[in-house]
Formats: structure tokens, sequence, C-alpha cells
């Protein structure tokens, strides 16, 4: 999955073809497809291949770790990953199943499960934490404005500050701190869930 991967990296998804993967490892096209039935096999391998570039997620790895501090670094990783490859952005919503992914989320279900998520909240939690994680990588990676475009987008806001007082005032489009606010609103979304368990 490597030269897949690769030329995902150089090409986005749009220059991925059985027959430049089958050029790039040094094979016969129908000799790829021995291996993959389409390139959707081969799509799938790649976003779960790209996962397991992180260390291995098992729920005993934690060990002492507070169990939102396990959270907030299985998922800050898992976006730096995804980002490191954008055209998977793209794919988030493919329903993937490989052993990667699901390694992180049997991490991700049974570090809730530690400070007694159950049922119902559990299955919230992890879903409010997943759809966070994906939309948050999601708005980066197709975020591609210059920062002479945002000035100027941030100048029209200001020309229009009666219609947009706060967006003008609190300079929206100037806002580029994406990793911190990342861990941020990840430590807003894991307040909520922690309060509601408690309720």
């Amino acid at each position: 999955m490597e030269e897949a991967v690769a030329l995902l990296d150089e090409e986005g998804i749009d220059g991925l073809t059985m027959r430049r993967l089958a050029e790039r490892i040094g094979s016969g096209v129908t000799t790829l497809y021995w291996h993959v039935d389409t390139k959707d096999d081969v799509v799938d391998l790649a976003l779960d291949a790209i996962l397991g570039e992180l260390p291995p997620a098992r729920p005993g790895d934690t060990g002492g770790t507070e169990w939102r501090a396990a959270i907030v670094a299985l998922l800050v990783d898992w976006r730096t990953t995804m980002l490191r490859h954008p055209w998977s952005a793209a794919l988030l919503q493919r329903p993937t199943l490989g052993p990667n992914l699901l390694s992180r989320m049997e991490f991700l279900q049974a570090t809730l499960v530690r400070p007694g998520f159950t049922g119902t909240h559990l299955h919230a939690a992890t879903w409010t934490l997943y759809d966070y994680l994906m939309g948050a990588t999601v708005a980066r990676a197709s975020f591609q404005m210059s920062a002479e475009d945002r000035e100027t987008a941030q100048q029209r806001l200001r020309d229009r500050s009666d219609a947009y007082p706060t967006l003008s005032a609190n300079e929206y489009m100037l806002e580029d701190d994406w990793d911190g606010t990342f861990v941020t609103g990840l430590g807003y979304v894991l307040d909520g869930i922690a309060a509601a368990e408690k309720r």
C-alpha cells in the first residue's frame, strides 16, 4: 500500500488509477487485479494504511493516563496523520472498517468506558467525538485561502461591520490557529460529554 498512498499524496484521488499504480509497483494491471478487485478496494486499504502510521492503539496502553488526556492524544494524532494525507479528508464518509480504524475506535470506546459511560451514553459520546474529529479534519484540509485572500475577506467584513459586527470585531477570517482551536474545541466537547454523564 505504500505506493498507493504515495500516489494519492502526489496526485490526489483523481490521479489514482489502476494502470498508474501498476506502473509504480512494476507490474501489469492484470496482476494488480489478482490482489484487489477494484480501485475502491485500493482506496479503502490506503485509508486504513495511513492510520497504521500511528502507534498501535490498545485500551491498556493508557496506563494511568486520565481518560480525557488519552482521548485528546488519540484524536490529535489521528487528525495530524490524516492532514499529512489531505486526499483522505474527502473520503472520510467511506464506510471503511479496516483493522487500524477499528483499533482506534476500540481504544476510544474502551477509554470512555473507564469513567463509566455505557449504553446510549457510550454510543453518543463515541460518535460525537468521531464526528468532531472528522468535521475538523475536513474543514482544515479543504480551507485553501491564502493570507492575502483572508485579509481581503476580513476587510470586507470590516467594511460591513454594521451587518457583521461580531465577525468584524473578532477578525473571523484571520484566525488561523487550527491546531490550538481543535484542542480547545475538543475540550469543550469533552466538558459537555462529562457533564451529561453526571446528570
